[in-house]
């Protein structure tokens, strides 16, 4: 029985009535023993000086949906604290444009299981000592019943809940064709919905101004993003940036990556970080003064694909720490319990049974195929409960990188000392052998402590074995090792890291860093690393807060870290990173325009304008550009201009009748190109016109 309203990009959610079984003990499955001969060889290395950010509270996250009649029983409660969830989204994705909290109904008669109301929700969260994210109800609900409901949690019952999302996937109210999404308001246009989360932001923080409110935004490479629906001027994020970002204080993306096999799906989520940094750079662009105070917040994610299988827990232990390290400060899961789909196998010839939940509901389908008994952990259960044991709220993530595209490796530095890598083996027929190098921190020689979790496995197996620069993973697993630091370590035990930097005065060739003093100990200097991967160039020193890097290239991203140098030479641990891109030349004989028309998820439009601003007409030109992502590319279409790629690089040159430029702004070429994407799609950072960088515009 469907218990849900329609989702979008084929994803179901739903809840299969069946009977409920008692919960069965997990049985811990041999980890078997792995042949060290013969494995393939990974290169794998940790810079503990690269910082990607420190682990918030709110990391850990998961969907509860009111349909699920076991949300609040003592077993979730068992369950979820013991895999370290700190963060819980209710009332259920969809279900949140739908639901009444006062009443616990949802609008057009949607199921809600008893015992499921908002204070036996609450009743969890603070049995675990989570926070909850709340969604407003923007599809069939008010302002002023979102002030209401802030009112009843905060000021009524005392329940501090900070988090609240207004609408769930609102640009799916059939805006831009495809209707699943609850909306009752008359126009659905983006421009609506912003003036809207303007009015519910004000009305809720004038009962609580200590709250958070978060609007949607779409997610770069997915539909509708970039998509400018009729009647708009610009697509979804540019105009909910734009009209509701002084307002909010985070935006809400939700990830389900494109996939048709288990490897598309967990290789899919390399592409994330580019995603991620779109985002934000359309935040920074749209939303004014309050962009940098604007977070990001992953609230729905699972692998949509043998969720319930290794692939879901494989997925499940990679994008949590990929989007964590890039500046995401709640990644929550779908969801507790889901209900039982199509049947399948898996790569590792484990059964599939379709559902999305992280605990199985106890279901059978109409064949009489039936899932294990209610509550019975799948595997991402366990791939979550694994995150803890690598990073801890206050536990500072490193840059870690592998050579084989099927190893994906996270890191952590502990607030203890100690340094946590995460190895991810995609592969489901074969074992690695892994060597681990280290730059910036120097591992003990004890034998470490080593948590795998590996396929079929019913609880993570824990264990001494191999080194700190040598082990050996088995297919389809997930394994954590837990290092100490030697006794020559070059890391100080007291410094704390520098407080956050913040890039200001960026122009074409210069940059200036500032940030807090780093505390607990003498501090003689400050060190500022580039990052370049995995690898660490240290671009300079201050005896200040504050460091004016020179030289730079114009139109070029820069990532950089500072730490703190006590008295014997030692590091701090790294602040987190701060990336800015350069500008281009001001005074530069020529200028460009880079525009980005349309989207469509896998594709979009750009315009490009030439314009020779110098005193010398130019007859014959060349322009230059390369794509900042791997996941974007000109096709066949093209007009104005012959366009040639090699790689990310692309060079135009005329297309007969416009050769000639003008000087002094004379006259403009226009040219274009529909590009292909399978990501994110940023505009290229810089353009050179005969060699000379151009002076660069966009609109997009």
């Amino acid at each position: 029985m469907d218990l849900s309203f329609l989702r979008g990009r084929g994803r179901r959610r739903r809840l299969a009535m069946g009977a409920a079984v008692a919960l069965a003990g997990a049985v811990l499955a041999s980890p078997g023993t792995v042949a060290q001969a013969a494995t393939p060889a990974v290169e794998v290395t940790v810079n503990a000086r690269e910082g990607l950010g420190t682990v918030p509270g709110t990391a850990y996250g998961l969907n509860q949906a009111v349909w699920d009649g076991n949300m609040n029983t003592p077993a979730s409660v068992d369950l979820l604290g013991k895999a370290g969830v700190r963060m819980m989204r209710y009332p259920g994705g969809s279900y949140g444009d739908g639901f009444h909290w006062k009443t616990s109904t949802v609008s057009g008669g949607g199921y809600v299981a008893p015992g499921t109301d908002f204070d036996s929700f609450m009743g969890t969260v603070k049995a675990i000592d989570a926070q909850a994210i709340l969604i407003a109800n923007y599809g069939s609900g008010t302002a002023q019943e979102a002030a209401d409901w802030v009112k009843y949690a905060n000021i009524t019952k005392g329940y501090g809940v900070k988090y609240w999302e207004i609408g769930n996937e609102i640009f799916g109210n059939g805006h831009y064709g495809a209707d699943w999404e609850l909306d009752y308001h008359e126009s659905k246009t983006p421009a609506t919905y912003a003036n809207n989360v303007v009015e519910y932001a004000r009305a809720m923080k004038a009962v609580d101004p200590t709250i958070k409110i978060g609007a949607v935004v779409t997610d770069p490479g997915n539909w509708p993003d970039g998509v400018v629906g009729d009647g708009d001027t610009a697509a979804w994020n540019q105009t909910v940036l734009s009209i509701a970002g002084p307002y909010i204080d985070f935006v809400i993306m939700h990830y389900y990556p494109n996939h048709t096999t288990a490897a598309d799906v967990l290789q899919q989520v390399r592409l994330l970080p580019g995603e991620l940094e779109q985002v934000r750079r359309q935040i920074d662009q749209y939303a004014g003064r309050n962009g940098p105070n604007i977070g990001i917040a992953l609230t729905e994610t699972s692998s949509n694909y043998q969720s319930d299988t290794q692939v879901g827990g494989l997925f499940t232990a990679d994008v949590y720490f990929a989007a964590l390290e890039n500046g995401v400060f709640t990644v929550d899961y779908w969801d507790t319990r889901n209900g039982m789909g199509d049947v399948t196998t898996a790569p590792d010839g484990t059964t599939s049974y379709g559902d999305g939940g992280l605990l199985s509901s106890g279901n059978c389908n109409s064949d009489n195929v039936c899932e294990p008994p209610l509550n019975t952990p799948f595997a991402p259960y366990y791939a979550l409960q694994m995150l803890s044991r690598v990073a801890l709220p206050g536990d500072t993530l490193v840059k870690a990188a592998s050579d084989n595209r099927l190893v994906t490796v996270h890191a952590a530095r502990n607030t203890d000392g100690g340094l946590s890598v995460e190895l991810v083996n995609q592969d489901p027929g074969n074992a690695y052998t892994v060597h681990l190098g280290y730059d910036g921190w120097t591992p003990s020689d004890a034998t470490p402590t080593v948590h795998t979790l590996g396929s079929g496995y019913t609880a993570i197996a824990t264990s001494k074995q191999g080194t700190a620069s040598t082990q050996v993973i088995p297919p389809y697993s997930i394994v954590t090792l837990k290092l100490t630091p030697s006794a020559t370590n070059p890391v100080s035990t007291t410094l704390t890291a520098p407080g956050s930097p913040v890039a200001s005065d960026v122009t074409a060739g210069t940059a200036t860093i500032s940030w807090r003093p780093s505390t607990g100990g003498a501090v003689t200097r400050y060190a500022v690393y580039q990052q370049f991967g995995t690898n660490s160039v240290l671009l300079g020193e201050s005896t200040s807060t504050s460091f004016t890097a020179r030289n730079l290239v114009p139109g070029t991203s820069y990532t950089l870290n500072v730490l703190a140098v006590d008295q014997k030479g030692h590091l701090s641990m790294p602040s987190t990173p701060v990336t800015f891109v350069t500008g281009t030349p001001r005074d530069s004989t020529c200028a460009v325009t880079y525009t980005l028309a349309t989207g469509w998820g896998s594709g979009f439009v750009a315009n490009i304008s030439v314009t020779n601003t110098g005193p010398t007409p130019i007859t014959g030109w060349t322009l230059a550009f390369s794509f900042p992502a791997t996941t974007e590319s000109v096709s066949d279409s093209t007009w104005n201009g012959t366009f040639s790629t090699n790689g990310s690089h692309v060079v135009v040159t005329p297309a007969g009748s416009n050769t000639y430029l003008a000087p002094n702004a004379g006259n403009t070429v226009s040219l274009g190109f529909v590009g292909n994407q399978t990501g994110a799609n940023p505009p290229p950072a810089s353009f050179t016109l005969n060699g000379t960088v151009c002076t660069t515009t966009y609109s997009y």
